[in-house]
């Protein structure tokens, strides 16, 4: 197999990024699209090869600027890195240069991406002690740390916040294991929890664990490097410490949120959209959401296909009360299609309340869409009323800026089904989580111009 090392600069394999796009609303789509790799699944996994110096090989990666950046951050931290092939990568973490973590260009680079606070983990487990800037990310609201850092607290590490640098450090000879109750069920924060807890001495349980597919496979993946973790897919982790890890070879899920986007886009814009290998005993509750939604859809095989659909009505409870659709921890609604199910809505028949919980600043992109004519009540920073036009008059095209990822590929969905020509500016948003989106569309038929 012909490889490729990219240990300095994997950012080289990513498609252009930046500027903006310009999209012709309108046009109807059809034909067969499938899913990137789950960003989410990503971010998470590719920490693990941390954990050993043997080779490890990852199959599905997106090449997403969020992933290629962690992974152009693991090169520099002395990871030997190789592309086999596209979305296809191997990692020997034979020695890590722990050194690097003190350079300005570690902290530039780990502080621009929000997945970096996953390599604390590993990091403690292997070598005692690790130090990261406090990460970037979405600006959707506050993201707090705490559940991670008193977790590796309870395994027995120091901690030290030091608030001029902005600059989290742990340390820890020997993590030992202990029962812990997470006072929140964070995703990351399990993840980086479980990662240093199977090589603690002694067995370690977390209760009130997050089990997200995501996680569920980053446990599986950890297992099948040596670990001894039991409980998969339930909010109660044990894990029995190991003294050692080994390489593997992991796949990485479909990316859920990518399906969900694209079942929202099909209905939007009257299109016949097959979805293939979507994963579909991973998707939880979110093809049943859209459903409610009034979108039809068929199942087959591992595929969902979504027939044209000039008019989609909007359910009710039992009693005729207006449908509210909430994002929860998972088995629940995820909240990053919370941005999709709105827009989503915004030419259905019917009435729907939004309720984000989880991010104060996520529907603040509402004001975009009222501007292209949707009717939407914005009740307060996590609830917002959506007023179907059931088609009786088309959004029209307007200029944008892309806040953050989920609502800028919301943004996108609305322009798509609009009248005229739109322009999203600040796409480096939409590429930080969607992989070559507009050449995917355009296969479909799409008028998406990036410029």
């Amino acid at each position: 197999m012909d490889s490729t090392t990219v240990a300095n600069n994997p950012t080289e394999t990513s498609t252009a990024t930046g500027g903006s796009f310009e999209i012709i609303g309108g046009t109807k789509l059809s034909g067969s699209i499938e899913p990137q790799g789950a960003k989410n699944e990503a971010l998470q996994v590719l920490c693990t090869v941390l954990l050993t110096s043997e080779r490890v090989i990852i199959e599905n990666v997106p090449e997403i600027r969020d992933v290629l950046k962690l992974i152009e951050l693991l090169g520099k931290m002395g990871v030997i890195v190789e592309r086999l092939k596209p979305n296809v990568y191997a990692f020997e973490a034979k020695e890590v240069n722990m050194d690097y973590l003190q350079t300005k260009e570690f902290t530039k680079l780990a502080a621009s991406l929000r997945g970096s606070i996953m390599i604390v983990g590993p990091l403690l487990a292997r070598y005692g002690k690790a130090h990261i800037p406090k990460p970037g990310g979405d600006k959707i609201g506050r993201r707090r740390l705490d559940t991670h850092f008193i977790g590796f607290q309870s395994l027995g590490a120091k901690f030290n916040f030091d608030t001029t640098e902005n600059f989290f450090t742990v340390e820890a000879p020997k993590l030992k294991g202990t029962y812990m109750l997470l006072d929140e069920a964070s995703v990351t924060g399990t993840a980086n929890i479980v990662m240093a807890a199977v090589m603690a001495e002694g067995t370690t349980t977390i209760y009130n664990a997050a089990c997200e597919p995501y996680l569920q496979q980053l446990c599986k993946m950890l297992n099948a490097m040596g670990a001894k973790i039991s409980g998969i897919g339930s909010n109660l982790l044990v894990i029995e410490g190991v003294t050692s890890m080994h390489g593997t070879t992991h796949r990485i899920l479909p990316d859920m949120i990518e399906v969900g986007s694209f079942i929202g886009l099909a209905a939007m814009t009257q299109s016949e959209i097959t979805i293939k290998n979507v994963g579909l005993q991973h998707l939880g509750i979110i093809p049943a959401t859209f459903q409610r939604l009034g979108i039809k859809m068929e199942f087959r095989g591992d595929d969902i296909y979504i027939p044209a659909q000039e008019k989609y009505e909007i359910d009710t409870f039992i009693d005729g009360s207006i449908l509210t659709i909430a994002d929860q921890i998972w088995p629940g609604f995820t909240p990053d299609l919370i941005s999709v199910v709105l827009v989503t809505a915004t030419q259905a028949v019917g009435t729907v309340l939004i309720h984000q919980k989880m991010f104060e600043s996520r529907l603040f992109f509402v004001d975009k869409l009222i501007d292209m004519g949707a009717q939407i009540i914005l009740c307060d920073p996590h609830r917002a009323t959506v007023i179907g036009l059931g088609r009786k008059q088309s959004l029209k095209g307007i200029q944008m800026t892309s806040p953050d990822i989920r609502a800028g590929v919301a943004l996108l969905i609305a322009a798509m089904s609009a009248k005229g020509k739109s322009v999203i500016h600040n796409i480096e948003q939409i590429d930080r989580g969607y992989e070559r989106i507009d050449e995917r569309l355009n296969a479909l038929g799409a008028q998406i111009r990036r410029v």
